[in-house]
């Protein structure tokens, strides 16, 4: 289990990258927000459709580090629309390119609070689990973190091959897999655990993830997954509306749509799991300004990659932004926040072994006799 406090490689005094705290923005900058245009914290949902038709399992876990390479099902299809939100061809292309920079860690700050923070939740599972699958691994920001002692072997999957090449190494045994996280090529009750961090935000049709994970679980198993949430960037998000209705009129989508909190719990349920947790936490960096936030997630494969994004943006629209975004949400000491809103769940795979609610009118203690407790309590004492 880690120990001790996280502390970034950049959070050295003197350095110029951000410094990340946790905690919700003062609430002056969401009223200064509705005062200026009304933009203030919106939870956006995105419309969750339905994708590719067809299942593939084919790939068995087997030993070896050698990556294997999954397609999405004959006849599948990724084109635009409301049911399919994101392009992951698009997306697929930000995270190799974010993978093999000089540099590909400087940006890994946040991924590798969230992975360590995964493992944590793993670690509160006082068990062994043999096999394990990362959804959406990356560069193993949640590998890196556990023990062979927690996990026996790892399986790892991501859309993007050269985030899987470039892996940190781990003590665990790993295999690498290049597949979608909606189409999983794995046989059903396969693995122990499933986990997931800040993948599924991405993907076109989150209910049938959900349901792909199920799936693949064995009777007993456990997924425990983090996604963004409706709140994150929303600084960004109005400073680039307002900015843009100022500069040209209107304005267009710069930041992805999210899920709502509310929907989780039911998006699991309905995918079949059960003794469901959710909770929400939110992560705020501070950045010498908008362009360095627009700098680090391209670098964390975080581009927007939405079908009806705009393709340009007027270096005026930006200025703009850039001022509005300090004028609005700036710190003292002339830095800016950006608001990352995570989504944390565990959702158990249903097993007879597993506690269950008591029969309706089973109990033998009615809720109104606990207002007698007290007299009870004070006749024992004398």
């Amino acid at each position: 289990m880690r120990t001790g406090s996280w502390r970034p490689s950049w959070a050295a005094p003197g350095t110029q990258r951000p410094c990340m705290r946790r905690g919700r923005a003062p609430e002056a900058m969401a009223a200064a927000a509705r005062a200026l245009g009304g933009c203030g914290r919106p939870a956006l949902r995105a419309g969750w459709g339905w994708g590719w038709g067809g299942r593939r399992r084919l790939w068995a876990p087997s030993g070896g580090s050698a990556a294997a390479v999954a397609s999405p099902p004959a006849g599948s299809s990724s084109g635009s629309g409301a049911l399919s939100p994101f392009d992951r061809r698009l997306k697929r292309k930000q995270k190799n390119w974010a993978a093999v920079q000089a540099e590909p860690a400087k940006c890994d700050y946040l991924r590798e609070e969230v992975g360590g923070r995964i493992a944590d939740r793993v670690f509160d599972i006082t068990r062994t689990f043999p096999l394990a699958l990362d959804l959406g691994s990356g560069r193993g920001y949640i590998a890196r973190h556990l023990t062979k002692e927690t996990v026996e072997k790892l399986i790892q999957v991501d859309i993007a091959e050269n985030a899987l090449k470039n892996a940190v190494q781990s003590e665990i045994p790993m295999v690498s897999v290049v597949a979608d996280e909606e189409y999983l090529p794995f046989k059903e009750d396969t693995f122990d655990l499933v986990v997931s961090s800040l993948s599924l935000h991405w993907v076109n049709d989150l209910p049938r993830a959900f349901r792909e994970i199920h799936q693949v679980l064995k009777p007993d198993g456990v997924f425990i997954g983090a996604m963004f949430g409706g709140d994150t960037l929303y600084e960004l998000r109005c400073s680039l509306q307002l900015a843009e209705l100022e500069r040209e009129g209107g304005f267009s989508p710069h930041v992805s749509p999210f899920t709502a909190v509310s929907d989780l719990g039911h998006l699991l349920s309905r995918a079949g799991f059960n003794t469901l947790t959710v909770d929400t936490d939110e992560i705020q960096v501070n950045y010498p300004g908008l362009f360095e936030i627009m700098e680090d997630l391209q670098g964390m494969g975080e581009s927007n990659c939405c079908w009806n994004r705009k393709p340009l943006l007027h270096r005026e629209t930006m200025l703009a932004a850039a001022a509005i975004y300090q004028e609005m949400y700036g710190n003292s000491d002339g830095s800016v926040p950006a608001t990352f809103q995570i989504y944390y769940m565990i959702g158990w795979k249903f097993h007879e072994s597993q506690a269950k609610p008591a029969q309706r009118g089973s109990a033998t203690v009615s809720f109104g006799d606990l207002a007698k407790i007290d007299g009870l309590l004070s006749r024992g004492k004398k």
